[in-house]
């Protein structure tokens, strides 16, 4: 979907996980790169108890349920032997979906032209949260147009990748329409968003994945 970029499995990711989500990114990164597949993102949130969501792409950007299910089943052995979770929880692979989190530079590349929210680390004249178009991305950074900047301010803002700490694409017509385009030219048996989740990640192999939207 969108721009389609020379695809480096190691492009560093900006846009990092802490703590205990970022000891599991350096646990899931090497498998999914062995499998072709780079990692977007890691997240635990307490649905369901606890769940694991593991975001990762393929090099056009995609992850079709074939693909959530081969990350799935490497992953799982490899999670059990290191066990960075100390309880029960549900593990839950997919795609970075349509309004997908930006997370290196190619991200913000393939989206020149959408509407990005971008959120700092910390304030940069008294504002931390940005919201407009990706206009210009170079070596440092993003620069996106603000379409409510006051009157008589520069719309413009260039953000140091360094200095973000969250950002994602917004859901607009422009990206929908996007969206069913590469949808016409890459087909798919199922929605964009393809998530599969195990209902139990420390219950044994008889438990089988289910799909899920």
């Amino acid at each position: 979907m969108g721009r389609e970029l020379a695809f480096d499995l190691t492009e560093k990711r900006y846009i990092k996980e802490t703590g205990l989500e970022a000891r599991i990114a350096r646990i899931v990164e090497p498998v999914a790169n062995g499998l072709g597949y780079s990692l977007v993102r890691i997240k635990i949130t307490p649905e369901n108890g606890c769940t694991l969501q593991i975001m990762a792409e393929d090099e056009n950007g995609r992850f079709t349920i074939n693909d959530c299910e081969a990350l799935s089943k490497d992953l799982s052995p490899v999670l059990d032997v290191e066990d960075p979770i100390d309880r029960e929880y549900h593990l839950e692979v997919s795609s970075a979906g349509i309004d997908r989190p930006l997370v290196r530079k190619r991200d913000f590349e393939r989206f020149l032209g959408h509407e990005a929210k971008v959120e700092l680390l910390d304030m940069i004249n008294g504002r931390k949260r940005f919201r407009g178009d990706i206009i210009a991305v170079d070596d440092e950074g993003v620069t996106i147009h603000l379409p409510d900047a006051p009157g008589g301010t520069n719309p413009d803002h260039k953000l140091g990748f360094s200095t973000i700490a969250e950002a994602k694409l917004v859901m607009t017509d422009k990206l929908m329409d996007m969206a069913r385009a590469d949808q016409e030219l890459h087909p798919i048996d199922d929605d964009e968003t393809e998530t599969v989740e195990y209902a139990d990640a420390d219950n044994d192999d008889d438990n089988l994945p289910e799909e899920t939207k």
